[in-house]
């Protein structure tokens, strides 16, 4: 296999950028959701209810994960890239234009699938453009552009947010997803000869179609309230707004659209392409798999911790998903174009690599989440951004470790430097498990965070890159969907079951304190009380951390195993799947 060409390099460098560009999405919406609540018609108070926000993203975002990362070993990197920044650019347009909390969910979900795809199609290009012993450095690089994502996120939401409302975020998402997906698509053709001239006809129906989607979600008074235009706001039957003249001319628009992609000579979106490569993929097999999936994310993204570790509904959820998957097994065993490939995973190194990933996010998650808090309990009760600013000591040094990850795997083993950064974030994990109230206020206190954020980082681009040598080209797609897949399972199954664990520890020291009414006799004793509180916190937020080291110490133990015959291997340009569009 030959290096890359400029172009090649181009095309890997706006797959990158797309990634840190979608996570840094993630975080943005962090910042926003209180407001996006009050837009759909939800009160603070109301947090519960708004829980389908967050969850709808997750369920996008990993339910379809394996299906897309077929689709890109079936279809190419490149078309699978653009259609991921389509779709997320859809979502953003719907959930900016959206009415209630069904019609956010609903963008949230496209910005899921949009968001996700784009990972598992970059990694696979990265494979397909360098053999083995030269993916370190670029899959070190994608996976820091993808953290510096998390680091950006918050500080763009919150400069978007002092100059205008939560709309203007996926405003900008919608029009960054656009320039991306066309950038995209260009530099793929141009790899792959001469650029065609783009479908004009095509591009208009499009833009029509969006804005008749605008109109008919948004609803804007101006229009609506006038006497002639007004008339394409009113239903033509019932009251729903998706049976107005304007809804069905964007009906009528669609299915020109689709029409035209399906004729064209050079259409805006080859559909027969795309119809070819529906054949070869396991439908109800991708079901099944996303119903287990889809069970597992609502039975941990909905808990409440203080109760149980998965949401009351959890039982249920958890064993539909075990049929499903059941289900999935036996059809992807019987199936003529299984959707997992027979011994796609069949190497140690390959499986093995979701087993770390998984506790990787396990570990991963603990510190996104219980760093700020523990900020917020000890020395900034007071501000969220101050606390949340604790959290971003970590987050630099993300993207810093996956650098020099990659390049450490020049010439080091994956699994030594996989178990390398696990051990040192289990050491910071140990650091923070003895933090007392106001250890956070000495300069030291950077260090575990720093030292955290390093392994974490580390491990990172060895995970991907032996995943990657341990499995044909022709399923890198997939595959890589899968390892994505697995650390989100961790990261949810994670922050549930520690956080559990910590509150129980929580409960374990409250026992034994007086009642309020027992101690507050005075300032003083109040005062006390509010102190000893605060210590029965500290133990449940130690606890977590303590659960998190032991996390990471399984993934460095695991990485030795399960890596220990990973090696750098060449392998054939032969049938390799393309990255052209």
């Amino acid at each position: 296999m030959t290096g890359p060409t400029r172009a090649q390099r181009v095309l890997l460098a706006l797959a990158a950028v797309a990634v840190g560009f979608a996570a840094a999405d993630t975080y943005v919406v962090v910042l926003a959701l209180p407001d996006m609540m009050t837009g759909v018609g939800l009160s603070i108070d109301e947090l519960q209810r708004a829980a389908p926000i967050v969850s709808g993203f997750l369920l996008g975002y990993v339910a379809v994960l394996p299906l897309i990362g077929r689709v890109a070993d079936l279809r190419g990197r490149t078309p699978v890239l653009v259609g991921s920044l389509v779709v997320f650019a859809l979502g953003s347009l719907v959930t900016a234009a959206s009415y209630d909390l069904p019609s956010m969910v609903a963008g949230r979900f496209l910005q899921g699938v949009g968001g996700g795809g784009l990972v598992p199609a970059t990694l696979a290009l990265v494979a397909d453009l360098y053999p083995p012993a030269r993916r370190g450095v670029p899959l070190g690089v994608v996976g820091a552009v993808q953290e510096l994502g998390s680091v950006v996120g918050p500080l763009y939401g919150a400069l978007v947010l002092a100059v205008a409302s939560w709309h203007g975020i996926f405003a900008i998402n919608l029009a960054a997803g656009l320039v991306l997906a066309a950038a995209l698509r260009s530099a793929g053709r141009r790899d792959a000869g001469p650029v065609d001239r783009p479908d004009l006809v095509g591009l208009a129906l499009a833009l029509l179609a969006a804005l008749l989607l605008t109109l008919v979600m948004l609803q804007p008074a101006s229009l609506a309230s006038g006497v002639t235009v007004g008339l394409a706001f009113l239903p033509v039957t019932g009251e729903s707004r998706w049976l107005t003249p304007l809804a069905l001319a964007l009906y009528v628009v669609v299915a020109a659209l689709v029409a035209r992609c399906l004729t064209a000579r050079r259409p805006l979106v080859d559909l027969r392409a795309w119809r070819g490569v529906a054949a070869r993929i396991d439908v109800p097999g991708a079901l099944l798999l996303g119903l287990a999936l889809s069970g597992v994310i609502l039975a941990f993204a909905t808990a409440d911790p203080e109760v149980a570790v998965f949401s009351p509904a959890g039982p249920w959820l958890l064993a539909g998903s075990a049929v499903a998957a059941v289900g999935f097994g036996w059809r992807n065993q019987v199936s003529a174009h299984p959707l997992v490939p027979h011994g796609a995973l069949r190497q140690t190194p390959a499986w093995g690599a979701l087993l770390v990933s998984f506790f990787v996010g396990a570990a991963l998650i603990a510190a996104l989440v219980d760093i700020p808090i523990f900020a917020r309990l000890t020395v900034y009760p007071d501000s969220q951004l101050l606390a949340a600013l604790v959290l971003v000591r970590l987050l630099v040094a993300l993207p810093v470790g996956a650098l020099l990850g990659g390049y450490l795997l020049r010439r080091v083993p994956p699994g030594v430097v996989t178990a390398a950064g696990m051990l040192l974030a289990c050491l910071g994990f140990v650091w923070m498990a003895q933090w007392g109230l106001t250890s956070l206020e000495e300069p030291v206190a950077s260090v575990p965070l720093v030292a955290a954020g390093l392994g974490f980082g580390l491990a990172l681009a060895p995970v991907n890159a032996a995943l990657l040598a341990a499995t044909e080209d022709a399923v890198h797609g997939v595959t890589s969907a899968l390892l994505v897949v697995a650390r989100m399972v961790g990261m949810l199954v994670g922050i549930s079951a520690l956080t559990t664990i910590g509150l129980r520890r929580y409960y374990a020291v409250q026992v034994d304190l007086p009642t309020p009414s027992e101690v507050c006799a005075s300032g003083t004793q109040c005062a006390e009380y509010t102190r000893l509180l605060k210590e029965a916190g500290l133990a449940q937020l130690q606890t977590v951390f303590w659960g998190a080291a032991v996390c990471a110490a399984v993934a460095a133990v695991l990485a030795v195993v399960v890596f220990r015959t990973a090696r750098t291997r060449d392998v054939a340009a032969a049938g390799r799947v393309g990255f052209g569009a």
